[in-house]
């Protein structure tokens, strides 16, 4: 089982970028997955999150109606699409699954404690 996020980089504020989590050894549609940021100094934080097998999405107040989480059930990969970033969005992203309770479960949580298995995080950094 491996979750492999991608994507960060530097950009300036009010730029994009788009994150991506790659997943192996199961199917991401039969998993419910969140995104977390952990910026320096700071406890991790869900960012946002998709149910499985649903369209139904869930943003920390943060970063609502900047970003968009979406999933490719073909590529088994879900996407954080960043937009209007902002220097507080400096953080380590990383996806997570929660492989022991959330199979099949219509709805999901940014709540970080739960037995997620996580996935190696990427950098972002948001220049002002």
């Amino acid at each position: 089982v491996q979750l492999q996020a991608s994507g960060g980089g530097l950009v300036q504020a009010g730029g994009s970028l788009r994150l991506s989590c790659a997943v192996s050894g199961f199917t991401v549609d039969d998993y419910s997955i969140t995104w977390f940021r952990q910026a320096p100094g700071k406890e991790r934080e869900g960012v946002s999150c998709i149910a499985s097998s649903t369209d139904l999405t869930y943003y920390a107040d943060s970063v609502k109606g900047r970003f968009t989480v979406s999933r490719d059930n073909a590529k088994n990969t879900v996407y954080l699409q960043m937009n209007a970033v902002k220097p507080e969005d400096t953080a380590v992203y990383f996806c997570a699954a929660d492989l022991t309770t959330q199979k099949y479960w219509m709805s999901c949580t940014l709540r970080l404690a739960l037995p997620w298995t996580w996935g190696q995080g990427t950098q972002v950094t948001v220049s002002s």
